[in-house]
């Protein structure tokens, strides 16, 4: 059969591949390391669509036609000791970011305020540092939840960085949160050489704390920091190993003045296609699609449903602008998906419904993008 678009011709035995490993994942299995990353080379534009179209079955039977939407506020900006490539932020990369210490009650309750206008129902407060420790800030930290909690206009989630001790997550667990944003960022192999200041363990370490808490996890990644493919297949493996809730891809927008300035852009279908095989690896997870997606898919952002996306990043981002809300909320309208979400709707299908409201979490959007 031929591709009008791409003039490419479907391969049959890849065909039938597809079709296996899709009608096995619908059914409730799983596919392996070696038959993703048989997904992720996939190279004819004409095989990608046929791996979407799996993974969008995928994404309606374990998801339905609800998009869940989360927003972030930019709770501290700025002079970061980290040293991640891909972050604005950062004090090793002069990109003339916003610098502010944690922010007051007021622009968190704007946020809040703005998010339920338009159906948002968390709202992720972010912050530019290492991590949190016992102490002033934290205790100042866990001011800002109950008050965003209290006020009944959205539920507060939170990505603070780096946890050290299980006092802290217990403490944030106390204070009101429920779900908490550490993204893994990529493979444990590529990470060295996207940031040596603190290390894949302490990010892994860091979850497991939360997670003894009782708090959900936000983690995901960012592609297109010249990463291979593998890497984003590893990537997803290690974010179902760590049990993540809630998946966000992140496409790197190279700012000035990083290190990943000059790097070039991913290809639109590349993108695509890499949200596709976390469908099929992560199948009954909230696969979110959060910073970077304006600028690399332009007008190919409405196809990351078709590729197995269920929530979506709404707002403005950490350092940079996204497309208005309403234009969002417009998009959903047009491909007839429904913008929320129900209580049971963040427990695993194979886990036993907790009592969640959800989780729409900050740190799935770097500060990069």
């Amino acid at each position: 059969m031929l591709s009008t678009m791409s003039r490419q011709t479907i391969d049959a035995n890849v065909r039938a591949q597809l079709a296996e490993l899709g009608e096995r994942v619908l059914g409730g299995g799983s596919i392996t390391r070696d038959e993703a990353l048989g997904l992720f080379n996939l190279e004819s534009t004409a095989d990608i669509f046929d791996l979407m179209a799996w993974a969008n079955r995928i994404r309606e039977k374990f998801k339905g036609n609800k998009i869940h939407l989360c927003s972030i506020v930019n709770a501290k900006a700025g002079a970061c000791s980290e040293n991640c490539s891909f972050c604005a932020q950062s004090s090793f990369h002069q990109t003339g970011s916003p610098r502010y210490g944690f922010v007051d009650p007021e622009p968190v309750l704007e946020a809040a305020t703005e998010a339920k206008k338009h159906g948002v129902t968390a709202v992720g407060l972010v912050a530019a540092w290492k991590g949190l420790n016992e102490g002033p800030m934290l205790d100042e930290v866990c001011d800002r939840i109950r008050e965003l909690a209290s006020s009944g206009k959205t539920r507060p989630d939170a990505s603070l960085g780096i946890i050290k001790s299980q006092k802290v997550a217990e403490r944030l667990k106390e204070a009101g949160l429920e779900c908490y944003g550490h993204n893994l960022e990529t493979s444990r192999r590529f990470f060295p050489s996207q940031c040596s200041t603190h290390s894949y363990e302490d990010r892994i370490e860091t979850i497991g704390y939360l997670k003894k808490a009782g708090i959900k996890i936000c983690s995901g990644g960012i592609i297109g920091m010249g990463e291979t493919r593998e890497d984003r297949c590893d990537l997803a493996f290690s974010l179902k190993e760590v049990g993540a809730n809630v998946v966000p891809i992140n496409i790197l927008n190279p700012i000035p003045g990083t290190p990943f300035e000059k790097t070039p852009p991913l290809p639109p279908m590349e993108i695509l296609k890499t949200i596709a095989c976390f469908r099929f690896i992560l199948p009954k997870k909230e696969i979110m699609i959060a910073g970077g997606r304006t600028v690399n898919l332009r007008d190919m952002q409405s196809m990351v449903f078709t590729a197995g996306a269920s929530a979506l990043m709404v707002g403005n981002y950490l350092t940079t602008l996204n497309q208005p809300v309403e234009k969002d909320l417009q998009m959903l309208k047009d491909l007839g998906l429904d913008p929320s979400w129900d209580n049971h709707d963040f427990a695993d299908q194979d886990e036993p419904t907790q009592s969640s409201n959800g989780c729409r979490c900050g740190d799935a959007e770097p500060v990069a993008t």
